[in-house]
């Protein structure tokens, strides 16, 4: 599903992860779905992606996480967002986070999560259909 314009989408691996040739797979085939797409690799800093975020007007921001360091990091981005009242921007993300603490993210406002081996299309329909109700 083609959104114009564009899905921008920043993507990012937070903290000391060294893990990134997930967050690459999808970073390809999200730009190849039509996302314009901002990636900014390894070792960031919440503070660096909101940044950026704003910076460049994304719709979404999206997070891989396989260091097991998602609540501090998520947490912080989430208020990071609230302080600068980006209530349009869709913060997602993945990596290896269980189910409690995918639930208690949601609570705070973090949208769906996806671990290992999600099919692609799962993650890109989600954001396509977000950004399609969400976008202002």
């Amino acid at each position: 599903m083609k959104i114009n314009p564009p899905i921008r989408i920043l993507m990012a691996k937070p903290g000391l992860d060294g893990h990134d040739r997930g967050i690459k797979v999808l970073a390809a085939a999200y730009r190849d779905a039509g996302m314009d797409v901002i990636y900014l690799g390894l070792r960031q800093t919440p503070e660096s992606i909101v940044r950026i975020a704003i910076q460049e007007g994304v719709d979404v921001i999206a997070l891989s996480i396989l260091s097991g360091a998602h609540m501090t990091i998520f947490s912080k981005v989430m208020d990071l967002i609230k302080k600068n009242k980006l209530n349009n921007i869709l913060v997602t993300g993945g990596g290896i986070i269980p189910d409690e603490d995918s639930e208690k993210l949601n609570k705070i406002g973090v949208g769906s999560l996806f671990g290992p081996g999600t099919p692609v299309k799962e993650s890109l329909g989600y954001i396509e259909n977000w950004v399609k109700e969400n976008r202002r």
